[in-house]
């Protein structure tokens, strides 16, 4: 029997959302579903929302969602019912990156996460009209149905009200420094844009050593917390020019710079 959920549903682009009840099919062979107790919201689902990227209305959003495994798929070995989980982006398994190990690069990404194509299974997840599957979860509902592949075990002591972000906002952040930039300890960095995606860049770079870990936004607030998570320096970008800012505490410049302010000025600075 289809599981009922209360949803936020977006009709159409620019939309408010609005929620309502929505039937959520069983899981498939791969698939658990998911009782959520939390989820994030990112720039994405909002860009997503606006019109900005791609998506198939009426549309279910959320891709940071955190919660507890109800029913797991006839498949599924290393999930069971009461396992405490965090959800992330969907991949195929099968492209050239996914079997590389760069499931973010795979060939099926847009499809699997943006245009609620369902990984392994041709039936909606919802019933009716509205999609679900964005990033095979579509977890701005009480429950959410998600493959094995994108689905992490966490302990049972984990907050899950706290994990949600881990599943996109951290792990961009953070993934940008240790895996892509990959520095040496004494890297000097910039990150541009301390939200959570920013933040996480800058924990990361303390985890990895860089020095100095500078840390630029226009809000206070965050720019305090940069320095409480790592960041060596901060500096207001409404104070004055930003590159002359930065050479003041880097004479010679940064080593490399994460830019998540999503800023055209930012991004062309960096």
């Amino acid at each position: 029997m289809p599981q009922k959920a209360r949803a936020a549903i977006v009709d159409k682009s620019e939309a408010e959302f609005r929620i309502a009840d929505v039937e959520i099919d069983e899981p498939g062979p791969h698939e658990v579903r998911v009782k959520l107790v939390a989820t994030g919201l990112c720039h994405t689902d909002l860009a997503v929302r606006d019109g900005v990227l791609p998506a198939n209305f009426p549309v279910v959003l959320g891709h940071e969602g955190a919660g507890v495994v109800e029913a797991a798929g006839a498949h599924v070995h290393d999930l069971k019912e009461g396992d405490r989980v965090v959800l992330s982006y969907g991949s195929c398994g099968d492209c050239r990156p996914c079997m590389e190990g760069d499931p973010a690069y795979c060939d099926h990404f847009t499809d699997l996460n943006f245009l609620n194509k369902r990984l392994g299974s041709d039936k909606p997840v919802l019933g009716g009209e509205v999609n679900g599957a964005f990033f095979q979860q579509s977890s701005f509902a009480t429950f959410a149905i998600a493959h094995e592949r994108n689905v992490v075990k966490v302990p049972d002591e984990a907050p899950l009200k706290l994990l949600g972000p881990l599943g996109c906002g951290i792990q961009t952040g953070a993934g940008a420094v240790l895996n892509t930039l990959a520095p040496r300890a004494g890297t000097s960095i910039a990150v541009s844009g301390v939200g959570s995606v920013g933040l996480s860049a800058v924990m990361a770079a303390k985890l990895a050593g860089c020095h100095p870990i500078i840390a630029i936004d226009m809000q206070e607030e965050r720019l305090k917390l940069a320095s409480e998570l790592g960041a060596t320096h901060t500096i207001n970008a409404g104070d004055g020019e930003v590159p002359e800012m930065v050479r003041k505490i880097a004479p010679e410049g940064v080593d490399a710079v994460i830019e998540c302010s999503g800023a055209k000025p930012a991004a062309a600075i960096a």
